[in-house]
């Protein structure tokens, strides 16, 4: 895919379309990857929401070679960025470069809801890879592992944990 593959292309997707994924500990919730290559036949980006429960968080972790665009919209808790705490409310906005260490902590009564994009692209199989599928309306499961292989995952996808 190159930059004619897009040229003339729109998708345009509604709330309940595309995966959805519920996600393991320590996040919870679910993520819903909206805009990928396999549908806008674009391979610069992705784009999708994540949804952590309320209490729950995203590990900390950075990513080797992507970039990460993420926009609070619902909800609050604190982004750690590199060890520095900044509030998270509606419309924070955060620039996460390569390798740049980065945590989502929900510290509200109500679930936290982020939009990313990221590129190149690869968060859409992450979510896939380590999740569960899920269907709008189900409801959440109770709390499960991350699979035995999530290590490799991790490694694979790009994602830099310690």
């Amino acid at each position: 895919m190159d930059r004619e593959s897009a040229r003339g292309r729109a998708v345009v997707m509604q709330p309940g379309d595309g995966p959805s994924y519920w996600q393991p500990v320590p996040a919870n919730g679910h993520a819903d990857p909206k805009l990928f290559p396999t549908n806008t036949g674009f391979d610069g980006l992705s784009m999708g929401f994540q949804t952590v429960a309320s209490g729950s968080r995203i590990r900390e972790h950075s990513h080797a070679d992507q970039i990460e665009l993420q926009i609070c919209f619902r909800g609050k808790g604190r982004v750690m960025v590199d060890g520095v705490a900044h509030p998270l409310t509606p419309g924070t906005t955060c620039f996460l470069g390569y390798e740049v260490k980065h945590e989502i902590i929900n510290e509200s009564d109500e679930e936290l809801v982020m939009l990313w994009v990221i590129a190149p692209p690869g968060l859409e199989d992450f979510f896939r890879d380590i999740g569960r599928p899920r269907r709008a309306g189900d409801a959440a499961p109770a709390p499960f592992p991350r699979p035995a292989e999530s290590a490799e995952i991790d490694r694979r996808r790009g994602m830099q944990v310690e």
